[in-house]
């Protein structure tokens, strides 16, 4: 072995290669135990408009384990998104000692249900949050089985476009579990638009009614209280204390 050199060159590069590899090693341990590079700063990138500071310090300090590289940023992550206007949070180290936090919260879009603290955001998830006196007034209600309140707040959009156009806003929607739509005017009227039917859609229904809304709604001396839209013909209007009438 001795007599060929390249041989010797190759054993000497190899173990030249483990010495760094350990040494590396050794550095990476150092870093993460040396207790000289604790995490002096927590900054958010934005303000938070519902997310309240005690909130945070409650459940931040918890998460903050170990040193600038040891630090677990999935766990900071989960603290965080366990506040109830926390939608998603990332975060990053910025050195020597600071971590910066990207919060996106929850925008509140409507209320879901009725008496159980819950809402919907604009991308229609249902969370549990409360909001203030001023967004609760402002929010429209909407009603529907588990898992519809994307589908709902979709219908709630389109409506919402529908009565522009006459001057009416909703304010109510709601989705029975037997999939039959029931929305509510600004002005207190009630609309009956029933299940979706593939010879008479909602939508069609809906359009014929708006179409003669004008003439034939808004300028009555007393507006109806409720308005039947499942014909796949025509509509039924009732004022408080009648009888139907078309």
């Amino acid at each position: 072995m001795w007599s060929k050199p390249h041989l010797l060159n190759a054993i000497a590069d190899l173990l030249m290669l483990v010495a760094a590899a350990a040494l590396l090693a050794a550095a990476a341990v150092w870093l993460v135990r040396v207790p000289s590079l604790p995490v002096r700063q927590v900054v958010f990138a934005e303000p938070l408009a519902h997310t309240r500071r005690l909130e945070v310090e409650q459940v931040l300090p918890a998460a903050l384990k170990g040193n600038f590289f040891s630090l677990n940023l999935e766990t900071v992550r989960g603290s965080l998104e366990r506040l109830p206007w926390v939608r998603k949070v990332e975060v990053r180290r910025i050195w020597p000692a600071k971590l910066e936090v990207r919060v996106e919260e929850h925008r509140p879009a409507a209320r879901w249900g009725e008496g159980r603290g819950e809402l919907v955001n604009s991308y229609g998830e249902v969370f549990a949050a409360v909001p203030n006196a001023e967004e609760v007034v402002a929010l429209p209600l909407l009603f529907g089985p588990q898992g519809t309140a994307p589908e709902v707040l979709r219908r709630y959009g389109e409506l919402v476009g529908t009565f522009k156009t006459v001057g009416e806003k909703p304010v109510q929607v709601t989705l029975s579990p037997r999939l039959a739509w029931q929305l509510k005017l600004e002005n207190g009227m009630l609309l009956d638009m029933g299940r979706e039917q593939p010879k008479a859609p909602v939508g069609v229904r809906l359009q014929r009614f708006i179409e003669v809304y004008p003439e034939t709604v808004a300028k009555r001396a007393v507006r109806p209280a409720v308005v039947d839209l499942r014909y796949p013909n025509g509509f039924a209007m009732r004022v408080a204390g009648e009888g139907k009438g078309k």
